[in-house]
């Protein structure tokens, strides 16, 4: 069980609580080579040593590394969806 003073925790409650997410490869969007796991900060990107693969929103604005998925599906009640 994940502690509520997790230090991954940074309010996302107020955008990420009971969403449904997409598990998904990374592809760049617009002029943006990259995103950040929004809890971990780990990297996703297509070049070769960053994460390649996570969950996303529906707009893929917001992506979670796998280890962080894992971590906090529980508390905050996420849902993936085909």
């Amino acid at each position: 069980m994940i502690s509520k003073d997790d230090w991954r925790l940074t309010s996302q409650e107020n955008y990420l609580k009971s969403v449904e997410l997409i598990k998904s490869f990374y592809k760049p969007k617009g002029n943006n080579d990259h995103t950040h796991c929004c809890f971990c900060w780990e990297k996703f990107m297509e070049d070769e040593g960053f994460l390649h693969e996570g969950y996303c929103t529906l707009d893929r604005y917001h992506w979670i590394c796998p280890t962080c998925f894992n971590d906090f599906k529980e508390m905050f009640n996420w849902e993936v969806v085909e």
